[in-house]
């Protein structure tokens, strides 16, 4: 019995012992068992069958748990390697002693043992308790209806118990094999194994810095929000890898060069912090450039979320300009006549009348769309023709609009010749005097005009639209109006849109769309009224849907940011316990030789300067150039407000910035204690 519990009890004893270590990893791994049941249970809750849009909630949920899943296994990973590096000094000296490295193996058998059992079990724990607060939390952000019944989810507590289960197994065999392959005497010196005088790498640098500076060159000339997305990812992986060039070889250069400043370096609070960070930027360069990319992704993910959520409205508005949306698609471009366009109107309003709703604050316009390729000012619609630049071809929606309509609706007085046209986009600027369609007619364009009805297809199309306001509908588009598609399918679509108010509560308004709807829908209303389809839109009936999806990317961006900032915190936790013992003997030697606690203090807080903040004031400039990028990603979410993205950005990157002094000088007391022995003389 004594011989079954030996390593059981050595394994507590030491964790016990090294709880400094242990107790931050233990909370850290409870903490990520926690979010990873919330999330799950999320995406089980009966709680949410009840929203509109439940299915795609679920799916946003069950994908952000495997995100989480994910992360939490490289994250554990990585500070688990920070225990591992502080324990082998000891594991050697067991080695010394007589214990063979399958004891040792046992003892961290038994520590993952204890370390799972305590997190899985609390994490559970705690994940049960403020589930049903998260579920809350979540549904009034939805504005759905709250329920309080507390429910257990059975199998989100069997996926957290494999996922972590699984992760713990693999750290393992990971701090297994590294005992296993090193031999005593390397385990004793594993503290002093990176006291060699580094070197920067210059290439590796400047590879960086080259990765660095492409990411932030195509954020700075991508304009479509289409290729913004499809670039996005790569300039990710480019930053990611950048930063970590960056910070492990300029770092070193950087504390060269401060040695170099004899000014600088040859002060009392300037001396040991910058000869200490010379010796271990190698190794810790990647550290920083972990902060880095951490912080980074909580100040992106936090300011696009908040900026989707606190957006949503202007969001629906854009994208339903009123309350009511219709779209009528004719077959013939004779059909968009100003008789049969007075009688669609017509009717329709009398059906409105029917029910109660009297259109008012309208518009409408006649419009004849399709997709085509724009190089210069040739567009290529039928995609036959030659793609002369290196930019991605990323369609565009071409909307031919009557002068007439354009007039009527804005109060304008515009005059056009043949062969004229105005223009107008949606997004962006066009810097020609002509427009050619290679299958049809060319246009001198007299101006471009700044505004135009709002239309909802075009905020809600990915791709950008322009907008060409010309004399004669039918003459302008001749020679597009046989082509086809690969599906024999006519490319050009003639439309008549009206939008409209109704005067009608919100309860309402929803009944009438679902009137509406099943009126335009019948075969019967298309004959007597001449249109081929109808797509009939309400903002009363879509607002949950909004409410649904930007208040779960909402929800999973705090949940995930939450994460985030716990995993940066638990590295600088450890730089600072790790780099402490480090630096331990060479602040004896200076207390020795008659440096105070004092300058102590200053020295640490001359590193505080130096170093720490450089993984912020790199993620502020990661951001800065992610910005138009995020910007136009959000088009894609109907969210076209500047102001709301700047302001949500600077909020969240002073807040962040805070915190993280905040966090810095909390942690930096645990290193201050380290160097100057003070806790031990307490006691």
């Amino acid at each position: 019995i004594m011989k079954i519990c030996f390593y059981p009890k050595l394994a507590a004893t030491d964790i016990r012992k090294n709880r400094r270590l242990f107790v931050p990893y233990i909370l850290t791994c409870t903490g990520m068992v926690m979010m990873f049941y919330i999330i799950m249970y999320l995406a089980l809750s009966d709680g949410l069958s009840c929203l509109t849009g439940a299915e795609t909630l679920r799916d946003i949920f069950a994908l952000g748990s495997w995100v989480m899943a994910i992360f939490a296994g490289i994250f554990l990973f990585y500070t688990n390697s920070f225990l591992i590096r502080r324990r082998k000094k000891e594991f050697g000296l067991y080695n010394i002693l007589g214990m063979g490295k399958g004891n040792i193996a046992r003892i961290l058998f038994w520590e993952t043992l204890l370390i799972a059992a305590i997190s899985i079990g609390t994490g559970l724990l705690a994940g049960i308790a403020f589930s049903k607060l998260a579920e809350l939390g979540f549904v009034n952000i939805m504005h759905g209806e709250v329920h309080y019944t507390l429910y257990v989810s059975p199998l989100s507590i069997k996926r957290s118990v494999q996922v972590f289960g699984v992760i713990f197994v693999l750290l393992f065999l990971n701090a297994a094999r590294q005992v296993r392959f090193s031999s005593a005497v390397s385990l004793l010196r594993s503290e002093n194994a990176g006291e060699k005088p580094p070197r920067g790498n210059l290439l590796l640098g400047l590879a960086g810095v080259l990765l660095l500076g492409t990411a932030y060159y195509f954020a700075a000339v991508i304009r479509d929000p289409l290729v913004a997305l499809l670039y996005f990812f790569a300039a990710v992986v480019m930053v990611i890898l950048g930063t970590y060039l960056v910070m492990i070889a300029g770092s070193v250069s950087f504390c060269r060069i401060l040695q170099k400043n004899k000014r600088y370096y040859y002060r009392s609070d300037h001396f040991v912090s910058v000869a200490s960070m010379a010796y271990r930027m190698k190794r810790n360069g990647a550290g920083l450039a972990s902060i880095c990319i951490l912080a980074t992704m909580v100040l992106v993910t936090m300011a696009s979320c908040a900026c989707l959520y606190f957006g949503e409205e202007s969001a629906i508005e854009e994208r339903f300009p009123r309350e009511i949306n219709l779209e009528f698609r004719m077959e013939d471009p004779n059909d968009l006549n100003d008789d049969h366009i007075r009688k669609l109107r017509d009717g329709i309003a009398a059906k409105l009348r029917e029910r109660g709703a009297v259109p008012e604050n309208d518009y409408c316009f006649r419009c004849i769309s399709f997709a085509g390729i724009l190089t210069g000012d040739t567009v290529d619609v039928d995609g036959s023709g030659q793609q002369v630049s290196d930019e991605v071809a990323v369609p565009k929606i071409f909307n031919f609009v009557p002068l007439e309509d354009y007039n009527a609706q804005l109060g304008a007085d515009e005059t056009l010749e043949d062969g004229e046209a105005l223009i107008y986009l949606n997004r962006g600027s066009y810097g020609s005097d002509t427009i050619s369609f290679r299958q049809g007619n060319s246009f001198r364009i007299k101006r471009q005009v700044d505004d135009f009805l709002a239309n909802g297809d075009s905020a809600m199309n990915i791709f950008s639209s322009i907008v060409l306001i010309v004399p004669d509908l039918k003459e302008s588009v001749l020679g597009l109006e046989s082509l086809a598609d690969f599906q024999g399918d006519r490319v050009i679509h003639m439309k008549w849109i009206w939008n409209l108010d109704t005067g009608l509560e919100p309860e309402e308004q929803v009944a009438l769309f679902h009137e509406m709807y099943q009126i335009m829908v019948d075969p019967a209303t298309k004959e007597q009224l001449g249109y081929s389809t109808c797509t009939l839109s309400s903002q009363e009936n879509e607002r949950s849907d909004f409410y649904g999806m930007f208040g779960a990317l909402f929800y999973i961006g705090i949940l995930l940011s939450a994460v985030f900032i716990l995993a940066a915190v638990l590295i600088i936790y450890y730089k600072q316990i790790s780099e402490g013992y480090e630096d331990q003997e060479r602040f004896e030697i200076m207390q020795k030789v008659g440096m105070t606690r004092r300058e102590i203090r200053k020295s640490i807080n001359s590193q505080l300067l130096t170093v720490f903040f450089i993984p912020l004031a790199f993620a502020v400039l990661h951001l800065a150039f992610a910005f138009p990028v995020i910007q136009k990603i959000l088009l894609a979410f109907n969210v076209n407000n500047r102001q709301l993205f700047l302001a949500t950005t600077g909020i969240t990157a002073a807040v962040f910035g805070v915190f993280y002094a905040a966090v810095y000088r909390l942690t930096s007391n645990a290193y201050y204690y380290i160097v100057s022995g003070a806790r031990e003389e307490a006691r």
